[in-house]
C-alpha cells in the first residue's frame, strides 16, 4: 500500500514538473503581443480594443436581477465534496425605439424669428439622430433656434441626471453642503459636490435628497420652473409634470427623484430656462419664440422671477465645468476645445425608449449661449452622445465666427435692466 502511494506521489510530481516547463516563458523571451502592455506597465494609458469597449457597453446596460445558489458535487479520490456556487443571471434592457430618423425632423418648424446661423449649426449637429436642439440667449430669454419643435414643445420626459442641478442648488441654499463638503456614501467612501456633478454620482444626490426631504426638494424645483410652462405664449408648448406626492419608498422614494428624476417629466424648454438663469446670474426669464415680423420688432424680455442663486453659482460651476473637462460630458471635447463650456448630462430609459440629455452654456467674454440637446431612441442614445453633438454645434458656431461677431455687434443697451448687477459665473 505504501509503495503504491509513493508511486502515485512521484507520478504527480513528475507530471506537475513537465507541465510547468511546458508553460514557462524564459525571461529573455518576447511577449506574444508586444503592443499590449502588461498590467503593471503604464496602466493609465491602456486603451481597450473596439471589441472590449462594445462588451463593456453591453455590461453597463445589463443588471443582475437574481442570484441562484446551486449545489455542485465534485468527485475526488477521497470522496465527494459539496460546494455551493452562486450564479448571477443578467437581464438586458431591450429598446424598441430607433435613435435615428429616416425623415426630416424639422418639417413643420416655424423659423421666422430664429437666428439662421444658430439654427443651421444645430441641424448639422443633430444629423440623422432623432432629437431636438434648443438654443437660448440667456440675457433675455429669446429662443435663437428650436429644431424639431414638435419634440421640443412636447410634454417632456424623465430628466434623468440633469435633475441633479436643481437638487444641488437646493442643498446649497439650505446650507446642507458646500461644493467641498465630503458626503459619506458608505464605509470610508465620500465625495464632494464638484466630483458628484462631474461624474453624475447617483448615491451622492440620493443622500442629499433624503436630507432635504420631499417638500423642500419640490419647493425648489417649482421655484426653478419645473412643473410650469417655461415659455411666454409659445403655441403648442406642453406642460411637464412635477408630482405633488413623493415617490413610494418601494420605488426609491425621494432619493430616486433626486438622482435621476424618477416620476418627473421635464421639457427641454424648462431645462433651458433654468440653465439660462445659472448662466446670467439668477434671472429666470419666460422663454420667447417670436414668429412674426411684428413680434420680432416688438420683442421685450419678460422676467418670470429673480432667483436668489447668485451666491450659489460659483458652487455649482466647478462641477458643471468638470463634467465637460473630465466627467460624463468629456465627449464634447472631441469636437470643440476653443471656449470653456459648463454643462450636465442625463441618461435614462422608460418602456423601451432611451433618453439622452445635455444642457450647457459657453462661458466667454464674447457672450453666452445656452443649449439643450435632448435625444430619444435606443441604445445609441445617451447623455454623452448629446454632449458630443453639442460639441459639434459649438464648433459650427466657432467656424462661422459667431461669438466674435456677437461681441462686435453688442451694444450697452442690448442687455435688459433686470440683469444689472448680476454676478458672473466664476471659472
Amino acid at each position: 500500500m505504501n509503495r503504491q502511494l509513493l508511486q502515485r506521489t512521484l507520478n504527480s510530481l513528475l507530471t506537475f514538473g513537465l507541465a510547468s516547463a511546458a508553460f514557462a516563458v524564459p525571461a529573455s523571451a518576447s511577449p506574444t503581443h508586444p503592443s499590449h502592455p502588461t498590467h503593471r506597465t503604464h496602466v493609465s494609458h491602456v486603451q481597450e480594443s473596439a471589441r472590449a469597449r462594445r462588451h463593456m457597453a453591453r455590461l453597463r446596460h445589463s443588471q443582475p436581477v437574481a442570484a441562484e445558489r446551486r449545489v455542485v458535487y465534485v468527485h475526488t479520490r477521497s470522496g465527494q465534496v459539496r460546494r455551493v456556487v452562486l450564479i448571477h443571471h443578467r437581464s438586458y434592457e431591450h429598446f424598441s425605439a430607433s435613435s435615428f430618423a429616416n425623415y426630416d425632423i424639422t418639417q413643420g418648424d416655424v423659423t421666422t424669428g430664429e437666428d439662421p446661423v444658430v439654427r443651421q449649426a444645430a441641424i448639422d449637429a443633430l444629423g440623422n439622430m432623432y432629437g431636438t436642439a434648443v438654443a437660448i440667449d440667456p440675457s433675455n430669454g429669446r429662443i435663437l433656434a428650436m429644431v424639431n419643435q414638435k419634440l421640443a414643445l412636447s410634454s417632456g420626459a424623465e430628466p434623468c441626471s440633469t435633475i441633479k442641478v436643481s437638487v444641488a442648488l437646493a442643498a446649497l441654499e439650505e446650507g446642507i453642503v458646500t461644493k467641498d463638503t465630503p458626503v459619506n456614501l458608505g464605509g470610508h467612501f465620500s465625495m464632494n459636490m464638484t466630483e458628484a456633478l462631474a461624474h453624475s454620482n447617483n448615491l451622492y444626490f440620493e443622500t442629499l435628497g433624503r436630507r432635504l426631504g420631499f417638500e423642500r426638494v419640490r419647493h425648489y424645483a417649482n421655484s426653478f420652473g419645473l412643473g410650469e410652462l417655461a415659455g411666454w405664449n409659445i403655441p403648442g408648448e406642453q406642460l411637464g409634470i412635477y408630482p405633488q406626492e413623493v415617490l413610494p419608498e418601494s420605488e426609491g422614494g425621494v432619493g430616486k427623484m433626486c438622482s435621476f428624476g424618477q416620476s418627473i417629466s421635464m421639457t427641454p424648454l424648462q431645462l433651458g430656462a433654468l440653465v439660462a438663469a445659472i448662466a446670467n446670474g439668477g434671472t429666470l426669464y419666460y422663454l420667447q419664440h417670436p414668429t412674426t415680423a411684428e413680434a420680432i420688432a416688438n420683442f421685450e424680455p419678460r422676467v418670470k422671477r429673480t432667483l436668489d442663486i447668485a451666491k450659489l453659482i460659483p458652487e455649482v460651476s466647478p462641477g458643471m465645468e468638470g463634467a465637460v473637462d473630465y466627467g460624463t460630458a468629456r465627449s464634447l471635447h472631441a469636437n470643440f476645445n476653443e471656449l470653456p463650456v459648463l454643462g450636465k448630462t442625463g441618461t435614462c430609459s422608460n418602456n423601451g425608449t432611451r433618453y439622452g440629455w445635455f444642457a450647457s452654456f459657453s462661458n466667454t467674454s464674447h457672450g453666452r449661449i445656452v443649449t439643450v440637446f435632448f435625444l430619444e431612441g435606443g441604445r445609441p442614445t445617451f447623455g454623452p452622445k448629446a454632449a458630443e453633438l453639442t460639441g459639434v454645434f459649438y464648433q459650427n458656431l466657432w467656424e462661422h465666427s459667431y461669438f466674435a461677431e456677437k461681441a462686435a455687434n453688442e451694444t450697452p443697451t442690448s442687455a435688459p435692466a433686470a440683469d444689472a448687477g448680476n454676478t458672473s459665473v466664476s471659472q
